[in-house]
This record gives structure tokens, C-alpha cells and sequence, in this order.
């Protein structure tokens, strides 16, 4: 997709919250580095952009309503495991976790996941929600139109503390409790996702609607993905 002069990319973020029912429930996060070109020492969730091994992914879990009827609206077809497998694979390079079950690949294993299948596990989207989405705005050098996905950290394959496995695009990597997740240096989007999943808790079923920030132009609209009309 191109809006002006930058495409802008599908991406996939994924939220993990441990503990959603406890008395201090938790997300992962990490810093990016200070010479990144997008967002730099901001502390973000897992996740970025999808690319073409993660079309070639078939992810148990992406039909399932409302998760894949919300993914495909307003999207080219066929993106919703894309953005799953963008999601898992993310937080695989990233933090080193795992959110699949055991499982042997058939076939060739596309190149990006050779590390994830050599664990042994396949990828699943079971237990995720759709829960906002939003585009890059524009005039910005690199832009993303972001689905973020929220998961309980319970459904992990690894241990949700053994970050040794994790690359260094993501510096302090931690388990942030909500409560406290404003104090950091957040993105404007990043503050707005957290305060809609932190209305929700603990409750991290699939929302009846889908807020939509759609930034296309030099004005921000608003939507609703799900069926009701746009707000702006």
C-alpha cells in the first residue's frame, strides 16, 4: 500500500498481559534503540512489519470469528494470518518467547522462521483478540498501518522470564505492571492502545468493535471496524 510519497506497511503488535486477573497485572515491553528511524527510546510492545514468508503461513486460530472477520475489513484479502504469523514471529526475534504448540512444519520451512521451527512448536493465534488498530500518520519517514493483538501471556510456550533467546532490537526487556506504564516513554499511540486494553481488564475477550485510527491524509479519522459508521 502507498500513501504519497512512503508505503505504508501492514504490521502487527502483540500485547501480553500476565496476570489480567491479579491484583497487578503486567505487559511486556522493551526500549527501541536511540539510532532506530521509527520511534527511537520509546518503549514499545513486540512487534513490526510484515513480510513475505508471513504470507506463506498458515496459522491455526485466523478464521475464528470475530478475530478474522475484523482483521479482513478494510484489508487486502487474505491478510489476517499474515498479521497473526507477524505478531508470533515478532515476538520471537524480539523477546525470544513462543506462542504455539508442539508441532513438526510440513514442508519447507520459510527462511524468517527456521529458528521458530527448530524449537519444535508451530504457531497458533488462539486465545488472541483484535483490539486496535491505527495508521502512521503522515509525513512521517517510515509509516505502518499497525493491528495490535492481545493475548494472555498464560498461553506461552516458554517461560514468560527467559529473555535469552531474544535479539537486540529491544533493549530492557520486562514485564511492565499497568499501573505503572504511563510513567514510561511511550508513543502517543502506544499510550491510547494501553489505556483502551487497561479499561478492559481483566477481561481480554475479542471487543464488539474495533477502534480504527486511520491516518491517510493530513486530518485523523476515526472509525469503528465492525459495523458501525465512522465517527470522523
Amino acid at each position: 500500500m502507498n500513501d504519497g510519497a512512503v508505503q505504508v506497511r501492514d504490521a502487527a503488535t502483540l500485547i501480553l498481559v500476565r496476570g489480567p486477573g491479579g491484583d497487578s497485572p503486567q505487559v511486556l515491553m522493551g526500549q527501541r534503540g536511540a539510532s532506530a528511524a521509527f520511534m527511537p527510546n520509546k518503549f514499545v510492545f513486540p512487534g513490526g512489519a510484515v513480510d513475505a514468508d508471513d504470507a506463506r503461513i498458515d496459522v491455526p486460530g485466523c478464521d475464528a470469528d470475530p478475530l478474522g472477520q475484523r482483521l479482513a475489513e478494510a484489508a487486502a484479502p487474505g491478510i489476517g494470518s499474515a498479521l497473526l504469523a507477524c505478531a508470533i514471529r515478532e515476538l520471537w526475534e524480539e523477546a525470544g518467547l513462543i506462542l504455539g504448540q508442539p508441532g513438526s512444519w510440513a514442508g519447507e520451512v520459510p527462511a524468517d522462521w527456521t529458528s521458530f521451527a527448530a524449537t519444535g512448536h508451530i504457531p497458533t493465534a488462539t486465545g488472541f483478540s483484535f483490539v486496535f488498530r491505527a495508521r502512521t500518520p503522515a509525513g512521517r519517514p517510515r509509516r505502518f498501518d499497525a493491528r495490535f493483538l492481545l493475548v494472555d501471556a498464560g498461553r506461552l510456550a516458554t517461560d514468560p522470564d527467559d529473555f535469552s533467546r531474544a535479539s537486540d532490537e529491544l533493549s530492557h526487556l520486562h514485564w511492565v505492571p499497568v499501573a505503572n506504564a504511563r510513567r514510561y516513554d511511550l508513543p502517543f499511540i502506544t499510550q491510547v492502545v494501553l489505556a483502551e486494553v487497561t479499561a478492559r481488564l481483566p477481561d481480554l475477550s475479542p471487543p464488539r468493535t474495533v477502534p480504527y485510527f486511520r491516518n491517510d491524509d493530513e486530518a485523523l479519522h476515526f472509525e469503528k471496524l465492525g459495523g458501525a459508521s465512522p465517527l470522523g
